[in-house]
């Protein structure tokens, strides 16, 4: 299955009502733009455009802009300067579109300037017929490579009179025909030598290759490198699903990938986690209407000895929670046992009105059910 490439061309009422997102800010000569300080680039953008969603500076010095409304977008391609910088602003060639694929069988014998003409309220730019290759013959096929002048890719379109569902379009993962490595084509390749895709071997082709067993060179499979079943193959098609730049989409996908011979589970155990330890007395757990307290107001805990009343504060309480805790610990060690506590109060905390935090006075509240043991 393949398809041919083309341009896209915008007519002048289309290019009026296109709102692009995204903009590239490219000094026009000697790559000024790179050594430019980020305090100067900032006030520049929010004295003419205003605050924007995100600037981005790219590896090669350019900026990467994108607007909030098309106001922005309007004011930001008149740039002409930063600082004296002579700079131009462009809309992104990639990522203010976006593209879907349409499957119907209606519309098979249809010609592409007609499904265009129904797209064209639709922020439809470009249809595509996806054809195959079959005895040297080509086939056109019922699915549609739709392109639209929005970086959100639309869930349905209507063609005449039939809803179509869109699907995100991926395309196959760019493979260089001379070093055979994934993510650049031969024009941009650096490297100096030429590996054969049948057998990776250097300094020939697959065209004179005369060897009769195929190896993958990226993976050293038994295969030609391209191959779609390699399964280098397959994890670059799966970066391509992911619409962000090449480098950031490859680390996404490798670190959600398991490494061989480690599972999730037992890299969880690997961790190093230190050990629980078994307490003969559990804490009791806070319910939700204790929780309400402010931090300064205090709290009245009654024991069970009902001998006196203690007065203290949330906030003191909960410290005497983790102390309790800390005690337990000890106590589980030295083998010394204790009466355990009730695993919930029987009586929640009563919610506490306003109080002065300032003077802390104390506020008499019902009994409460925590036991304190005694020692």
């Amino acid at each position: 299955m393949q398809y041919t490439p083309y341009r896209m061309s915008l007519s002048s009422n289309q290019q009026s009502n296109a709102f692009s997102k995204f903009f590239v800010i490219s000094s026009e000569a000697n790559n000024d733009l790179k050594l430019a300080s980020p305090i100067l680039i900032h006030k520049t953008i929010l004295a003419l455009v205003g605050d924007v969603k995100s600037i981005k500076k790219l590896n090669n010095g350019n900026l990467l802009i994108e607007v909030l409304n098309s106001k922005q977008a309007e004011n930001l391609i008149k740039l002409e300067k930063i600082g004296n910088i002579q700079v131009k602003a462009s809309p992104h060639h990639t990522l203010n579109h976006s593209k879907g694929v349409v499957s119907e069988s209606e519309f098979q014998r249809d010609l592409e300037e007609d499904l265009l003409d129904c797209l064209k309220n639709q922020n439809g730019i470009a249809v595509k017929r996806i054809t195959i290759k079959r005895n040297g013959q080509i086939f056109p096929t019922k699915h549609l490579i739709l392109t639209f002048n929005n970086p959100t890719l639309p869930k349905s379109v209507k063609i005449a009179y039939i809803n179509c569902p869109v699907k995100p379009y991926i395309p196959d993962p760019i493979r260089c025909f001379k070093c055979q490595k994934f993510g650049h084509t031969i024009t941009a390749c650096r490297s100096n030598k030429e590996n054969c895709a049948r057998c990776s071997l250097p300094d020939h082709n697959s065209q004179t290759c005369k060897s009769t067993t195929p190896k993958c060179f990226n993976c050293s499979g038994e295969h030609p490198s391209f191959s779609r079943s390699c399964p280098r193959y397959k994890l670059e098609k799966e970066i391509q699903t992911i619409k962000i730049s090449f480098q950031e989409a490859r680390q996404i996908v490798l670190d959600r990938t398991p490494k061989p011979g480690i599972s999730y589970s037992s890299a969880l155990n690997s961790s190093a986690t230190p050990p629980q330890v078994q307490n003969s007395l559990r804490i009791p757990q806070l319910q939700p209407t204790a929780i309400r307290n402010t931090s300064a107001s205090p709290t009245i805990i009654n024991p069970t000895s009902e001998n006196e009343t203690i007065t203290i504060k949330k906030s003191d309480w909960l410290v005497l929670l983790a102390i309790k805790k800390s005690w337990e610990e000890k106590s589980h060690s030295s083998r010394i046992s204790h009466t355990p506590l009730n695993p919930t109060p029987t009586i929640a905390l009563p919610i506490v009105q306003s109080t002065d935090s300032e003077t802390h006075n104390p506020v008499p509240l019902a009994k409460n059910s925590l036991n304190i043991p005694q020692t």
